[in-house]
């Protein structure tokens, strides 16, 4: 893991096509702005933890569904 710091309107770059810049900086946030191409997905962790968890118990509980059902 890197850990960088940065001061507001300071970048970083992943790759040669990935760039992260510090837009705004608070007491308890930091807002920052990412450029990447269209292809590439960007995901807030917390929100992709949640839908996979959703998923997973979605599947659990079909699976008891259909044997329920045989």
């Amino acid at each position: 893991m890197l850990v960088i710091s940065r001061k507001k309107g300071e970048s970083l770059l992943i790759g040669y096509d990935i760039e992260i810049t510090v837009e705004k900086i608070d007491t308890s946030s930091v807002k920052i702005s990412i450029k990447a191409p269209k292809e590439k997905v960007i995901l807030r962790k917390e929100v992709y933890e949640k839908v996979k968890n959703e998923n997973s118990n979605a599947i659990v509980t079909s699976e008891c569904l259909l044997n329920i059902l045989k």
